[in-house]
C-alpha cells in the first residue's frame, strides 16, 4: 500500500484506517509515529516561554558517502531514503547544518521516539538527584512500598532501573504476539484490550513483575518496565505527574521551543519508557545540551558531574553478560545512554523503528534521526546508520579543522 493514502481521506477506507491493531506496523506507522495524539490518551510537556535559538549555516553532507559493515559504499541522501527515515537533524558547534524530512514529518511536527524516552528518564534523574529529589543509591521500596514483593522489592535501588541491572523475569521480545511484552503494552494502552485477560493498568501490572534470581547489578537486562517504574519513583518524589516533573526539570530550562507530549494509560501513567513524541529541533537542543555537559543557553541543566558519569561509569562486565552485544559489542550502559564504544567519545540514546540522539564530543557534532522503519530492530539497518553518523561527524571535524 502507499502510505501516502492512509488517512488521506474523510473518512479513510477501511484498509487506509490506523487503529491499535496496526498502528506500530508499517506503512501504517508513517502516519501514525508523527500523530500519536490522535490515536491514544497523553499529557502535554509544556515548553519553555523562551526557547534556547538556533542558529543554522548549511553544509553540504549529501555526498558524504561511507562503507556499511557488509563493505558496500552508499552515500547519505541514498541511506535516508532506503531506510524509512522522517527525518534527520545534523548539529554542529551549535549550530544545525543539515535538516532533512520525510513522510510528512515537518520541523513544527512532533515524532514518537521511544525508547530514546528513556534516556530522556536517565537524563532528568541527573537533575533530580543534583536538587536532592532522589537518592540513585536508594531503594525503590523507599519510595514505592507498594513494590515490595515484586522484582523491584529484595535490595532493587534507583540506580539498578537507570543502568538495566535489575534481576528480573522478563522477555522483552517485540515480535512476540502474546508474553511479557503484549501483557506490558495492553496495561499502557498501546494495544487493544483482550476479552479473555481481565484489564490492568500499568501501576497495578509493574507490581506483578517478578525477580528472576539474577543478583541485582550482575547483569544488564533490557526491560522497558524499570524505566517506568523509574518515572514513578520521580512521581513520588516530586508530587507532581512525570510530564510535569519533565517540563519543569528538564524540557523548560533546556530552552525546548515546542510541546513535547506522553502517552498516557486508563489511570493517567506516562509510558516512560518510550511514549514521549517531540520534534527534530528540540531533540537537537537536548543532544546539544547533553554534548556540551548539561549547558544549555549559558545555563547549567544538569549537573556536570552527571553527565561525566554517563560517559565513564558503566559496567562493562555486566553489559558483556547482557543482551545488547549484539548491537554494540563493546558498548556500555549508564543512566538510560549508550556508550558505543568503550575508550571511544561517542554516546547514543536508541529507539526501536529506527530514533537516534547520536552525540560525538571529539567531532562536536550531534545528529538526531527519527524514522518508521518496519522491524523493531533491525541491525543492519542500526549498524549501516552508525557507520553514517560516524562519517557525517567525521566529515564535519574536518571541515572546521581545514578552515
Amino acid at each position: 500500500m502507499n502510505s501516502h493514502r492512509i488517512m488521506a481521506a474523510f473518512p479513510p477506507a477501511a484498509d487506509q484506517q490506523v487503529t491499535l491493531d496496526n498502528w506500530r506496523q508499517h506503512p501504517f506507522s508513517t502516519w501514525a509515529f508523527r500523530n500519536v495524539r490522535e490515536l491514544l490518551p497523553t499529557a502535554n510537556i509544556a515548553c519553555s516561554p523562551e526557547p534556547t535559538a538556533l542558529s543554522f549555516g548549511q553544509r553540504y553532507l549529501e555526498d558524504v558517502s561511507f562503507a556499511d559493515p557488509r563493505g558496500n559504499t552508499i552515500g547519505v541522501r541514498e541511506a535516508l531514503n532506503t531506510s524509512h527515515t522522517d527525518g534527520m537533524v545534523a548539529m554542529h558547534r551549535g549550530q544545525i547544518v543539515s535538516e532533512w524530512y520525510a513522510n510528512g514529518l515537518t520541523p513544527d511536527t512532533p515524532h514518537l521516539i521511544f525508547s530514546v524516552s528513556k534516556s530522556i528518564a536517565g537524563t532528568l534523574g541527573g537533575v533530580l538527584a543534583g536538587c536532592g529529589k532522589i537518592d540513585p543509591d536508594a531503594l525503590v521500596t523507599r519510595y514505592i512500598p507498594e513494590m515490595e514483593g515484586s522484582a523491584y522489592g529484595h535490595g532493587c535501588t534507583v540506580r539498578h532501573l537507570l543502568d538495566m541491572s535489575v534481576g528480573i523475569r522478563f522477555n522483552e521480545d517485540y515480535m512476540a504476539r502474546d508474553g511479557d511484552v503484549m501483557n506490558y503494552r495492553r496495561s499502557t494502552g498501546w494495544e487493544p484490550p483482550d476479552p479473555s485477560v481481565p484489564p490492568t493498568h500499568l501501576r497495578q501490572y509493574l507490581q506483578t513483575l517478578r525477580a528472576d534470581g539474577t543478583p541485582h547489578r550482575h547483569t544488564f537486562h533490557y526491560v522497558s518496565t524499570n524505566t517506568d517504574v523509574l518515572g514513578w519513583v520521580y512521581e513520588r518524589a516530586c508530587g507532581m505527574s512525570y510530564a510535569k516533573i519533565l517540563s519543569h526539570y528538564l524540557w523548560q530550562p533546556l530552552g525546548a521551543q515546542h510541546d513535547a507530549y506522553i502517552t498516557v494509560d486508563s489511570r493517567g501513567a506516562a509510558r516512560v519508557a518510550g511514549g514521549i513524541c517531540a520534534t527534530l529541533r528540540d531533540l537537537a537542543r537536548f543532544g546539544e545540551m547533553m554534548r556540551n555537559h548539561g549547558v544549555s543557553n549559558g545555563r547549567q541543566v544538569v549537573p556536570s558531574w552527571w553527565i561525566d558519569d554517563i560517559r565513564t561509569k558503566g559496567n562493562a562486565e555486566a553489559w558483556s553478560r547482557g543482551d545488547l552485544t549484539k548491537v554494540f559489542p563493546k558498548g556500555n550502559y549508564r543512566s538510560k545512554w549508550y556508550t558505543i564504544e568503550r575508550g571511544q567519545t561517542p554516546f547514543a540514546a536508541v529507539g526501536i523503528h529506527g530514533q537516534w540522539i547520536y552525540v560525538d564530543p571529539a567531532n562536536e557534532t550531534v545528529i538526531c534521526r527519527v524514522s518508521s522503519q518496519p522491524l523493531p530492530m533491525d541491525l543492519d539497518l542500526d549498524h549501516m546508520w552508525l557507520c553514517g553518523y560516524h562519517a557525517i561527524a567525521s566529515r564535519l571535524g574536518e571541515q572546521i579543522a581545514h578552515k
